[in-house]
């Protein structure tokens, strides 16, 4: 039995609708790196609409995931990340923030928790956005909040590999 940790990272969002493609960008950013400098061991990178039972097929089975999605809140920060980490089935939030999906992750957790498919531990960042008008492309303070996230979760996928906990 392999007893490398399965990591997935998952990137939630619509790359048509500028920022809210921010979880696509991270995941793009991390695929671009690992042409050159691979993610260790059994890492996946996977983008998602933020449908509940994609994101819960995406992470059954994972010691880690990771999900990047963008967030409106108000009064809101264009690039501020919140971050919430569940683990063994209870979310800490540092920040509250809200999906800018109707439906989303807060079902797809509590979904795989009847159905006893959570990750073993589940760290999602919230990005705030600026604009998710039409169109493609990043806002500035999200662009630099997405290199920035991209440099943190390859450390924290490494930290992982290592058999290293982060808080």
């Amino acid at each position: 039995m392999d007893s490398t940790p399965r990591v997935t990272v998952i990137g939630v969002g619509n790359e048509y609708r500028r920022d809210d493609g921010a979880g696509w960008a991270v995941v793009a950013r991390l695929a671009e790196r690992a042409r050159t400098r691979p993610l260790p061991g059994r890492t996946s990178l996977v983008v998602c609409d933020g449908d509940p039972a994609r994101l819960i097929s995406h992470w059954d089975g994972a010691d880690l995931a990771i999900v990047v999605d963008a967030a409106h809140t108000h009064p809101g920060q264009p690039g501020r990340v919140h971050r919430l980490v569940m683990d063994g089935g209870r979310i800490a939030a540092a920040d509250r923030a809200t999906s800018s999906h109707g439906l989303g992750l807060g079902d797809a957790v509590e979904l795989a928790r009847e159905l006893d498919r959570l990750p073993r531990r589940l760290v999602v960042y919230a990005v705030e956005g600026a604009d998710c008008s039409p169109g493609m492309g990043l806002s500035d303070p999200v662009e630099v909040a997405v290199a920035h996230l991209a440099e943190q979760i390859t450390k924290q996928v490494a930290r992982c590999h290592h058999g290293v906990r982060d808080r």
